[in-house]
C-alpha cells in the first residue's frame, strides 16, 4: 500500500513538471513573438519607394517638410534652363536650316541679331554666318542636354535623400549625448594614479 502511494506521488510530481515545462515553453515563445510583432520600424525602403514614385514624397515620410520646397525648386529651376535652352536651340537651328535651304520664303535668319553684321550676298560673310549658327545650335543644345542629365541626377539625389533621412530616422540627437570628463584618481598597486575620468552619456 505504501509503495503504490509512493509511485502516485512520484506519477503526481512528473506530471506537475512536465505540465509547468509546457507552460514555460508557450509563454517563452509567445514572449519571443511579441515585440517581432508590435515593433514599428521606419523604413528606408519605403522612403525610397515614395520618393521615386512622387518627389518629396518620401520626405514627408521622414517628416522633413521643409525639405520639399527646396525639391521642387530644384526640378522647376533645372526645367526652366532646359526650356530656354531647348528653345534657344530651336531658334539657331531653325535658321541655319532655312539659309541652306534654298527657298526665298523661309528667312526666319533674319531675326537673328547677329545678321545685321553680315552681308549674306557675300559667299564668305554667308558661310561665316552660317558656322556661327550651327556653333550657336550645337552650344545650346549641349547646356539643355547637360541640364536633363542633371534633371536626373537630381531626381536620384531626392531618393537617396529619402533613403539616408529614414536611415537616421531614431538617431538620437537629444541634449542626453554628452561626454563629460573631470579629474580622477585611481589606486593601481598600492599607489594612487592620477588621471582624467571620461563618462560618455547616450
Amino acid at each position: 500500500m505504501g509503495l503504490n502511494k509512493n509511485i502516485i506521488f512520484v506519477l503526481l510530481v512528473l506530471i506537475t513538471f512536465n505540465l509547468y515545462g509546457q507552460g514555460l515553453e508557450i509563454d517563452t515563445r509567445q514572449v519571443a513573438e511579441i515585440p517581432v510583432d508590435t515593433v514599428q520600424l521606419h523604413s528606408p525602403k519605403k522612403a525610397a519607394i515614395y520618393s521615386a514614385i512622387l518627389p518629396g514624397l518620401g520626405q514627408a515620410y521622414n517628416k522633413k517638410y521643409w525639405k520639399i520646397p527646396l525639391i521642387y525648386a530644384g526640378f522647376g529651376t533645372i526645367g526652366y534652363f532646359i526650356g530656354w535652352n531647348n528653345g534657344f536651340y530651336s531658334t539657331y537651328k531653325k535658321a541655319n536650316s532655312d539659309l541652306t535651304d534654298g527657298d526665298p520664303e523661309s528667312k526666319s535668319y533674319l531675326d537673328i541679331q547677329a545678321s545685321k553684321y553680315y552681308d549674306l550676298e557675300n559667299p564668305t560673310d554667308s558661310i561665316n554666318f552660317k558656322t556661327g549658327l550651327s556653333k550657336q545650335s550645337d552650344y545650346y543644345r549641349r547646356n539643355r542636354d547637360l541640364l536633363i542629365i542633371s534633371l536626373v541626377g537630381f531626381y536620384g539625389l531626392n531618393i537617396i535623400d529619402a533613403s539616408v533621412d529614414a536611415h537616421l530616422f531614431d538617431f538620437d540627437i537629444s541634449e542626453d549625448l554628452t561626454l563629460n570628463w573631470q579629474p580622477a584618481v585611481k589606486t593601481f598597486e598600492n599607489q594612487l594614479v592620477y588621471g582624467i575620468n571620461c563618462t560618455f552619456k547616450f
